[in-house]
């Protein structure tokens, strides 16, 4: 196998990515007890339909030093814990929880439609991989409506669905949402659609069991 290959193939199955993550800082101790005790998560959690995993931390350090969303983007500030997502095979969808930073701004106080758009990509992808043959795919279009301002420092639910599949192309819609407090209803951020197609040489890659971006 070769060092790439290596680099991308999953370290460890969603079930046990799940389970990964250590909250050492103060600010990750209070996201993930938020997160835990949450109603949606809790909700998710109890559902056998649904599978949990936290993709970021599948991989080996060395691709999510590499990775936009995995690394760069990913610590305190930012995206402070790995996102939790909780795949429907079935209905081919996905939910993502997850909390974003003060240091993720485009105009101070607000996240930067860059990243909604970046983590909407990657969401989006993960339902279309449920739905492509070899679980592979690339971003052919994605179109991206801004709904409200997403303020910086809050927690954020997506969504995506798979509506369409033929052979090696997966239409998926999805949306970004505040994830509420009790009793509150959330609110639509920012919404998208995009075509993801499967490469024709996929096999000679020879990666994978899982989507290649963390």
């Amino acid at each position: 196998m070769s060092t790439v290959a290596a680099q991308v193939l999953p370290k460890l199955t969603d079930t046990e990515s799940a389970t990964a993550f250590r909250a050492v800082h103060d600010q990750e101790v209070k996201i993930e007890e938020y997160l835990s005790n949450h109603p949606l998560v809790k909700s998710l959690r109890s559902n056998p339909a649904y599978t949990e995993s936290r993709p970021h931390l599948k991989f080996s350090e060395e691709m999510r030093k590499a990775s936009l969303t995995a690394g760069t983007l990913s610590g305190p500030g930012r995206i402070v814990v790995p996102p939790i997502v909780f795949a429907e095979g079935e209905a081919k969808s996905i939910v993502l929880v997850t909390y974003l930073g003060e240091n993720v701004c485009g105009y101070p106080g607000f996240v930067h439609g860059g990243l909604l758009a970046t983590l909407l990509d990657e969401g989006l992808a993960r339902s279309a991989f449920l739905a492509l043959p070899n679980k592979i795919g690339m971003t052919a279009s994605l179109t991206v409506n801004y709904r409200k301002p997403t303020q910086a420092g809050q927690y954020v639910v997506l969504k995506a669905k798979m509506v369409k599949a033929e052979g090696r192309k997966a239409w998926v819609e999805g949306h970004i949402e505040t994830l509420p407090k009790n009793g509150e209803e959330p609110v639509l951020l920012v919404d998208a659609s995009a075509l993801f197609v499967e490469p024709k040489q996929v096999n000679l890659l020879s990666l994978v069991s899982g989507p290649v971006s963390p």
